[in-house]
């Protein structure tokens, strides 16, 4: 280190000493979890209204920040809710009550909304009738012909589905289920009295929310796809389901339910049936949103207002189509390729693309795995060949998102079925997948499998699964460790690492983790883990302090840590003074942030960006320098109370050398991103990087195709091999 940089490092060093931790944890030093939140959706929204993107790329990112939306209401905005009936005065870490942070998500949602609809209107609808699919918006549009197709569709089709309803003194207002699409109605009895009654159907999830129309010509033969929404059939046709009345006024509609139930775990005499109960009970929460199609009649919607008993801040007037989760749909019409990124096929693993099976893979060294670049097919086969080896005595295995039609299930249903001792712990309360969480589990009870419903008062979230294997030698374990689920569908799309190993420590404390998981006491020691709740926050708090001291000491000193989320006070504390004693941190957080970046004094050592690409960066990754002796970390926990203090995480190292290439270029990539990262400013927003003077880099699309190179020199390889091993035969001269 050169003497003006150890000089400058020892002013900052002094200058964090004299601020102290009540500075590091001064409220104003923070951003409060639930706006951070809300940035990320506009993240994502800023890559649909980027038009380099190919269009129906676009329409996928619109589609996302709506399904956010949703879950964002039916949970957070739920849960501040909750804490304003309960009277919970007690300041976030950022210094709001819950009624503050509900005043101010209130008004950058409806601009969220605002962006969403301009970006839909202005931008993506006519540039998809420029590339020749047409939506019709309003069922008023059609042509006589188009007309005549859709009303036989709705005889045909639509009609025998519906279920209108009416309200009356004998028939009181309909229960009106979570995220539905609804059309409301005002109805006048013909040849009666000017009263008006109100009326609803809902839009059937069963059927197609997009109807492909017949294709038209124009007169230079270009030929035009036409769609139109579900709704706009039945409005079209609503005096079909109300045939003693005239429709005055009819208008599609949706509300948002608190979908945020909460446990007593501790009273739940079966914590299987009780949660079966709160998702009843899930869809007919307290409405916490009404979404509203704008111009919509006063009269209809001082009903809705009523019945519903929704406050006027929580009412969307939209000027468009409701629920544009609809896009995905649009997003996967056939036909479109050329208008998407070309789909990526994750690629082998080298060190498995070989002729031996897994195990003896392992044992020749850690395998380092990283998906979706690479494919996810080894931890689905690690399971397979598990429950088929008769070598094996026990296979144990944490679960907490899984696929509907999972592998990994089948193959823990098939080694219990074989004689195998199978225990997995089965998360029943992962938030949105309890219901699928519970077919599962019943299933591995009826194979035979021991089933753990999760811990009271925790979550496990942890992702290890244990191998134990009778070898010539001796027991000998394997365990695999990720970042992400234990799910082959959403290995495609999230970007996450995991290693497979049969390192003997790590096995000791695999085998500790179930045995804890199970029922015994948790270990003395770990030998290679750190597991929340009880450790894992001293472990990061640890490490962070240790590149603070090297840094007051003069020593090489940084941190690069990758997560989703970032928003423990004690940790961004410790950050803030590491930053102070010149600690040279890269975050890469997708998603909430709470930590202030670049702020003189607090820190300007500390960079924090943001990537939202193709996949979702889902990987957790720790990079401390400690003097020079890095060590790499990866693991199940972001850095937040949740993760840290109420949940069952794991955090593993890297011990291979050649895996601590390989993270260690992943994260240099991501540093260098300039085509999809969002670098957070001293003022809380994100932009992107400049690029003038620079070649651009796109993290994600590197990693790509640095996995198809390195797969194709490993068939390469084996091919020279191949061909070094053929025996040619000496023939005679004569």
């Amino acid at each position: 280190m050169k003497k003006e940089e150890k000089k400058d490092n020892t002013q900052k060093a002094r200058k964090g000493k004299e601020q102290g931790i009540e500075y590091f944890q001064d409220p104003k030093n923070y951003v409060n979890r639930e706006l951070s939140w809300l940035e990320f959706d506009c993240r994502v929204l800023e890559e649909a209204r980027d038009k380099t993107n190919p269009l129906f790329d676009r329409l996928k990112f619109l589609s996302i920040t709506a399904s956010n939306l949703d879950e964002f209401f039916m949970v957070r905005v739920a849960s501040l809710k909750d804490m304003v009936h309960a009277g919970y005065k007690k300041p976030d870490i950022a210094g709001m009550t819950a009624q503050e942070q509900l005043d101010k998500i209130s008004v950058r949602t409806h601009e969220l909304v605002v962006q969403q609809y301009n970006t839909y209107n202005r931008s993506l609808l006519p540039a998809l009738r420029n590339n020749g699919l047409n939506l019709i918006e309003c069922h008023e549009d059609l042509t006589p012909e188009q007309g005549e197709f859709v009303d036989r569709y709705f005889r045909e089709e639509v009609y025998p589905v519906l279920t209108p309803m009416a309200v009356d003194s004998s028939r009181p207002f309909p229960l009106v289920r979570n995220k539905s699409l609804n059309i409301a109605a005002l109805l006048k009895k013909k040849d009666g009295d000017e009263e008006l009654e109100f009326a609803m159907v809902q839009v059937p999830a069963v059927l197609p929310r997009i109807i492909s129309l017949p294709v038209t010509t124009d007169e230079d033969h270009n030929e035009t796809r036409n769609v139109i929404f579900l709704e706009e059939i039945i409005e079209r046709n609503m005096q079909q389901l109300f045939l003693n009345y005239d429709i005055v006024t009819s208008h599609p509609f949706r509300i948002m339910r608190n979908a945020d139930f909460s446990l007593d775990e501790e009273e739940a005499v079966d914590l299987l049936e009780e949660i079966e109960k709160q998702l009843k009970r899930r869809q007919w929460g307290e409405v916490i949103r009404l979404e509203i199609e704008d111009k919509a009649d006063q009269r209809l919607l001082k009903v809705l207002k009523r019945e519903l008993e929704v406050n006027e801040e929580d009412i969307f007037e939209i000027p468009g189509a409701l629920d544009l989760t609809v896009l995905m749909k649009m997003y996967g019409l056939d036909g479109y390729d050329h208008l998407k990124t070309p789909k990526y096929t994750p690629q082998p693993v080298p060190a498995l693309m070989n002729d031996d099976d897994i195990f003896t893979n392992i044992r020749k060294g850690d395998i380092l795995l990283m998906h979706p670049y690479e494919t996810f097919d080894p931890v689905v086969d690690f399971v397979r060949r598990a429950a088929r080896d008769p070598e094996v005595l026990a296979i144990k295995q944490t679960l907490y998102r899984v696929s509907g039609n999972s592998p990994i299930i089948a193959a823990l249903a098939a080694a219990a079925e074989n004689g195998k001792q199978v225990s997995v712990l089965v998360e029943l309360k992962a938030r949105f997948d309890e219901e699928n969480n519970i077919i599962w589990a019943k299933k591995l009870e009826k194979a035979g499998c021991h089933v753990i419903y999760g811990l009271v008062g925790l979550k496990t979230h942890s992702k290890i699964t244990l191998v134990v294997r009778r070898e010539e030698d001796g027991i000998r374990r394997y365990v695999h460790l990720g970042t992400g689920n234990y799910n082959d569908s959403t290995a495609k799309l999230y970007t996450d690492c995991g290693i497979m190993t049969c390192h003997p420590l790590i096995g000791e404390d695999a085998t500790a983790v179930f045995n804890m998981l199970s029922g015994y006491s948790e270990p003395l020691n770990w030998n290679m883990l750190s597991v929340a709740p009880l450790w894992l926050r001293t472990k990061f708090l640890r490490l962070i302090e240790r590149e603070t001291k090297n840094a007051r000491a003069g020593k090489p000193a940084s941190i690069i840590a990758k997560m989703n989320s970032l928003c423990d006070k004690e940790i961004i504390a410790a950050l803030y003074e590491a930053s102070c004693a010149g600690v040279k941190i890269h975050l890469v957080v997708r998603g909430i942030c709470c930590l202030k970046a670049g702020i003189p004094g607090l820190s300007e050592n500390i960079e924090v960006r943001s990537i939202v690409g193709e996949f979702l960066e889902h990987a957790r990754i720790f990079i401390f320098e400690n003097d020079g002796s890095e060590e790499i970390y990866m693991g199940s926990a972001d850095w937040m109370p949740r993760n840290l203090d109420r949940r069952v995480e794991i955090l593993f190292p890297v011990l291979r050398e050649e895996l601590k290439d390989r993270i260690r270029k992943y994260m240099e990539l991501e540093l260098e991103d300039n085509l999809k990262a969002h670098v957070l400013q001293p003022d809380g927003t994100y932009e992107k990087p400049d690029r003038r003077g620079k070649l651009p880099v796109g993290s994600q699309m590197a990693l790509c195709e640095m996995a198809v190179a390195a797969a194709k020199n490993e068939r390469k390889k084996h091919e020279q091999e191949e061909t070094a091993r053929v025996f040619i035969p000496i023939e005679s001269e004569n």
